[in-house]
């Protein structure tokens, strides 16, 4: 190996969780190395305008956001690598050993937030307009579409959850369905059709999102899953809601995972299974997904990382014939 390295925590991924995860380890004059990934601050990287993270009273960019957290980590002494962790051994307990493709690391204590990463539908134009009309989170971005019409691709609960959340500030939200039956539960299915402002597309797929990152989205181009008949629909917003993927596959077989692949954790401490292993931010959460959960989560992930290398250490030190 070209390198290996020992630390006190470790963290694996960056955005909210990561970050704030970062600041308070090295904080508490902990040795901390962060393994960003290869993408480096994490969803907030592909979002402009965030406008609901407290202490921004003008609004502040994703990526400013993230680099004003990676800077306050770093002034704490934490060290970053932007890559990606390739293997993890945590089956003989702390200390646990990390590769990446260059280098091995271990480190007594371990947090993960790896997060969780939007299914797109993989167009070159939606990658292309990712944050200038085309968003995979309607609590975060509905609010630039007040009075615009807007459309919401997928069937599912999430589909209706957020096409009924952005019914507050669009004039009409368009559900785009590839079938002409919805996934989504009865429930979550009344509700959505039977609000007056949404309208449903059945048997539709998304060919093209049109317009440009200077006039922002102007409509999709939908094809009939049944008649194979294409159609433009003028919409200046562009929801994806076909629902996200955890970044745990590392972990499979060592940790505990819902049925979806998120980290069980405990909510109240972050502790996984295994002791001296914490999860923290979207790897773990499937219900919020906001900026300022990832953070606390993480908040919470340091602070019991650090309690509980005190307690080994005092342990250690009591079962110490010099103790």
């Amino acid at each position: 190996m070209a390198d290996s390295k020992h630390y006190q925590v470790l963290i694996l991924g960056s955005g909210p969780a990561g970050y704030t995860a970062a600041i308070y380890a090295a904080r508490a004059n902990l040795k901390v190395m962060v393994l960003e990934g290869l993408a480096a601050g994490g969803q907030l990287m592909i979002t402009t305008d965030v406008e609901n993270y407290p202490g921004f009273s003008e609004g502040v960019t994703g990526p400013e956001l993230m680099d004003e957290f990676k800077k306050q980590a770093e002034r704490f002494g934490a060290e970053m690598r932007a890559v990606d962790a390739t293997k993890v051994d945590l089956t003989n307990g702390s200390p646990f050993t990390v590769w990446t493709d260059e280098a091995e690391y271990t480190t007594d204590a371990l947090i993960i937030a790896t997060g969780a990463s939007a299914k797109w539908l993989h167009l070159e134009s939606e990658q292309a307009l990712m944050g200038f009309g085309v968003s995979a989170c309607a609590t975060c971005d509905g609010f630039f579409f007040t009075g615009k019409e807007v459309a919401v691709v997928g069937g599912g609960d999430t589909a209706m959850e957020e096409a009924t959340f952005l019914t507050r500030f669009a004039t009409r939200v368009h559900i785009i369905h590839r079938r002409d039956e919805l996934r989504a539960s009865k429930i979550m299915q009344e509700r959505a059709l039977k609000n007056e402002k949404i309208t449903v597309h059945w048997n539709k797929t998304v060919a093209e999102v049109l317009g440009s990152r200077e006039e922002g989205v102007t409509g999709v181009k939908l094809n009939d899953t049944v008649t194979g008949e294409q159609s433009e629909l003028a919409v200046q917003g562009f929801f994806l809601a076909i629902g996200h993927k955890p970044n745990t596959e590392i972990f499979a077989g060592q940790l505990e995972m819902d049925e979806t692949g998120y980290l069980i954790a405990d909510p109240s401490s972050s502790k996984t299974k295994i002791e001296g292993v914490f999860a923290a931010g979207d790897v773990r959460d499937k219900v919020y997904r906001q900026a300022i959960t990832a953070a606390g989560t993480g908040c919470q992930a340091a602070i019991e990382a650090e309690r509980w290398l005190e307690a080994q250490a005092h342990a250690e030190a009591k079962a110490s014939p010099l103790g």
